[in-house]
């Protein structure tokens, strides 16, 4: 009984393994988000909301979903818990689709494991895009190119409005800030986004600075009714705080400066009784702060009495009126910069079939054609096309060959029989097949008669020189054939050999063009898909190996196509022209004593 036991839950596994969280989703792909093992001790909160980049290099499904992406959903490991989430930004002509997720980030170290679902045709856009966030985050801007340009991701709505400042498409996240020294972000006061040190603030942003030109940039300021205020600026020698409450200042700086030109992940933590300094995700300050309240408008690169407008980049600028942990920036770090080292897709399953990251070598075989681009397939089609032909070619060059040899076997066989007759003998003057099929000798050897020597090579000479000694008869009747006349049927017949060669090689440049132009077609279909993928890595900054290898996978298929192209017609041609080869000596010995022949038989005694 225990036996059979455990044999119905070995059963069961496979099923387990392969649950689908609703059959009314067509698609699903495995999306597996790793916490950084070297990391520092969680002290402080956590924000569980990690960012999925998806691209051509890792999603090869982009028409398959909504053009409102109402069919999306995001599943928990355990296949059956939605997940909250929002849309930041999803470009169709470029497919690029950037998606905020609220992923309990458990255990360090330990892989966490989430489905995205798509492909519902009937689906309605989920409604939780709010929740995303917790509420200890109390705001959250994203950026978009069209109306609403700002945009709070928290329940909260927090409002902002921007003067002079640029929304640019291509930032570090979808869409950003450009500032210009004269620009201004301000996020509006309200209860969410109070500053109580007691309770925990934190402040972040990604900036990119354009320059520093002497005098200290603004980053952040914050001034309220009764004169207490937060001021952050920097400049090329570092960061420096300034902090004004109930009259006493407190300054600190950071001897770490921000990179110019480069995406640098910034953040200011006040937790309790000290304020700390973030760049990517390295403290780089700490110092014991006196308990701080403040309200009122917050300046994001503008001019303050301290510092100058900023100039540069930024983008997902974040509040929340709790004290985040090193842990949780380092993640951020990791997860939404350049390079994503938290995040990795895998390829794509489809309901009823197989998943694809299985061992079978077709679902290899499907993952490398799922992810073929157009320049891809128009590559493969064109190579497709060759292959046909040379395959033809090959084929029917080869029975040509089969019958022109058989037919010069039959002809010399009986031609060796005319010693003391005369060599017209085996002449026919009325072939009226052999014009018909005067320029498709292929189709001939294949589907015409062989009564009399109809595809051999050799005959034809014969023929041909026949035909030159019937139009001399009269002068040969008269006075044999003379030494002029000999070297006329000489030319007559090289004549002919130079046409039986032609034929022979017919078609022969279309196996060449496909040894030598397969591979290069082949080779720029690999380029063109490498440097697609290259280029939505780029874009997106998701550089890890899930994101990369189906695209480069893909793009190798071009040239292993040309390759197949190439090499079996690499073989045919030299099997067919060493054939070739030897038909054209057998010509060229026959011509010399055919010519030998007449003269003896026709010429003077």
């Amino acid at each position: 009984m225990r036996v059979v036991i455990y044999l119905m839950l070995l059963l069961a596994v496979p099923n387990v393994a392969h649950a689908w969280w609703s059959e009314e989703w067509a698609y699903r792909m495995p999306i597996t988000i790793e916490s950084p093992v070297k990391t520092v001790e969680a002290v402080g909160a956590v924000d569980n909301v990690v960012l999925v980049k998806m691209h051509a290099g890792n999603f090869p499904d982009f028409f398959l979903v909504q053009e409102n992406l109402a069919d999306l959903r995001f599943i928990a490991a355990d296949d059956k818990t939605p997940l909250k989430f929002h849309v930041d930004s999803f470009d169709l002509i470029n497919q690029l689709l950037f998606v905020w997720v609220n992923v309990p980030i458990t255990a360090v170290g330990t892989p966490e494991k989430i489905w995205m679902y798509y492909g519902n045709s009937t689906a309605v856009a989920a409604t939780e895009g709010e929740s995303t966030f917790d509420a200890t985050q109390s705001a959250a801007f994203h950026f978009h190119v069209a109306e609403p340009f700002l945009a709070d991701a928290t329940a909260y709505k927090t409002q902002a409005t921007i003067s002079g400042v640029e929304v640019i498409s291509a930032s570090l996240i979808g869409a950003g800030l450009k500032f210009n020294g004269e620009s201004q972000f301000t996020i509006q006061d309200s209860p969410a986004n109070q500053f109580d040190s007691s309770k925990g603030i934190s402040f972040s942003s990604w900036l990119k600075p354009a320059a520093f030109e002497g005098k200290p940039v603004s980053l952040f300021s914050r001034v309220d009714t009764k004169g207490n205020s937060l001021d952050i600026f920097a400049d090329a020698s570092g960061i420096f705080v300034q902090i004004v409450n109930a009259g006493k200042v407190l300054k600190a700086q950071a001897a770490k400066p921000l990179e110019v030109g480069t995406w640098s992940h910034f953040a200011v933590v006040m937790d309790k009784a000290k304020l700390y300094l973030f760049v990517n995700g390295e403290e780089v300050k700490s110092e014991v702060l006196p308990l701080l309240n403040l309200s009122g408008p917050i300046n994001i690169g503008a001019k303050s009495n301290l510092a100058v407008g900023f100039k540069g980049e930024m983008d997902e600028i974040r509040l929340a009126s709790t004290a985040l942990s090193q842990r949780s920036l380092s993640i951020a770090v990791k997860n939404q910069g350049i390079v994503d080292e938290i995040v990795s897709a895998q390829a794509p399953e489809q309901l009823g079939e197989e998943a694809a990251e299985g061992d079978g070598h077709m679902a290899l075989v499907a993952v490398i054609f799922k992810n073929t681009d157009i320049f891809g397939w128009a590559v493969l089609v064109i190579l497709g096309i060759m292959f046909v032909i040379s395959v033809i070619v090959m084929v029917g060059k080869a029975l040509y060959l089969r019958r022109v040899r058989r037919d010069n076997t039959a002809f010399l066989k009986e031609y060796a029989k005319l010693i003391e007759v005369d060599p017209a003998t085996l002449d026919k003057d009325d072939d009226k097949e052999a014009e018909d099929f005067a320029d498709a000798p292929i189709l001939q050897a294949v589907f015409g008669n062989h009564d009399h020597y109809q595809s051999s090579t050799i005959y034809h000479l014969y023929h041909r020189g026949i035909h030159e000694i019937k139009n001399r008869s009269k002068t040969i009747q008269q006075s044999g054939l003379t030494v002029r006349a000999a070297n006329a049927l000489r030319a007559t017949l090289d004549a002919q050999l130079v046409r039986e060669v032609q034929r022979l090689n017919s078609l022969m440049v279309l196996l060449t063009i496909s040894i030598s132009g397969g591979p290069f077609i082949g080779l720029f279909g690999t380029v063109m898909g490498v440097m697609m993928t290259f280029a939505a890595i780029a874009k997106t900054g998701d550089v890890n190996i899930a994101a990369i290898a189906p695209g480069v996978a893909a793009a190798l298929l071009a040239t292993l196509g040309g390759l197949l192209v190439a090499i079996p017609a690499l073989f045919g041609y030299n099997y067919l022209s060493s054939k070739i080869r030897e038909s054209i000596a057998e010509m060229r010995v026959f011509s010399d004593e055919f010519t030998t022949r007449l003269s003896e038989y026709y010429g003077r005694s």
